[in-house]
């Protein structure tokens, strides 16, 4: 059964990004891909992306032309004119994602839909009832400031949690009222 995934880092006081954008507190930490909730077999799980308009940007500026790694269909949530990868395929929407959604559960043919970020999409699929799970990977840092986790109140059940290098990485059932 297709789940919509919400799977990130955060830092301890619960921003994804620092004030710039910048995921340098992150990268900079070590974690097993293939550990205790790591980012492999996760990935093997997907079937189909969301992303909004600024994470698919640091994509690009931080990655380069080579940086668009995924083989399975993205969506961009945008109101803006942004660029694609050759070959990638990737579709731009400013449609509410309840709109969209039925669309990337087909084309994750089975396999989960992963909301990539950030914070405020990943809130805008839980408010339209769309968000199964929440999995965060606890970084040892403070931000002060930044990219907020998920600028939503949401009921949360735990159901997994571990240790992967660095993070303490949990994961939650979105309870549904």
């Amino acid at each position: 059964m297709t789940r919509t995934v919400y799977y990130t880092a955060t830092s301890l006081d619960g921003f994804i990004a620092d004030e710039r954008h910048s995921l340098d507190w992150l990268l900079s930490r070590h974690s097993d891909e293939h550990g205790p909730m790591g980012y492999a077999e996760f990935e093997k799980q997907v079937g189909a992306l969301a992303m909004g308009a600024t994470t698919y940007e640091w994509v690009q500026q931080h990655g380069g032309p080579e940086a668009w790694s995924y083989t399975v269909p993205a969506w961009v949530f945008t109101h803006r004119q942004l660029t694609a990868y050759p070959g990638a395929d990737i579709r731009f929407t400013a449609a509410d994602v309840a709109e969209v959604h039925a669309q990337m559960v087909a084309a994750a043919g089975g396999r989960d839909v992963w909301v990539v970020g950030g914070g405020d999409l990943a809130g805008q699929f839980a408010d339209r009832g769309l968000l199964d799970e929440v999995v965060v990977a606890i970084t040892p840092v403070t931000l002060g400031g930044g990219a907020p986790l998920l600028p939503r109140r949401l009921e949360l059940r735990r159901t997994e949690e571990a240790v992967n290098g660095e993070f303490v990485c949990v994961r939650y059932d979105v309870v549904r009222r």
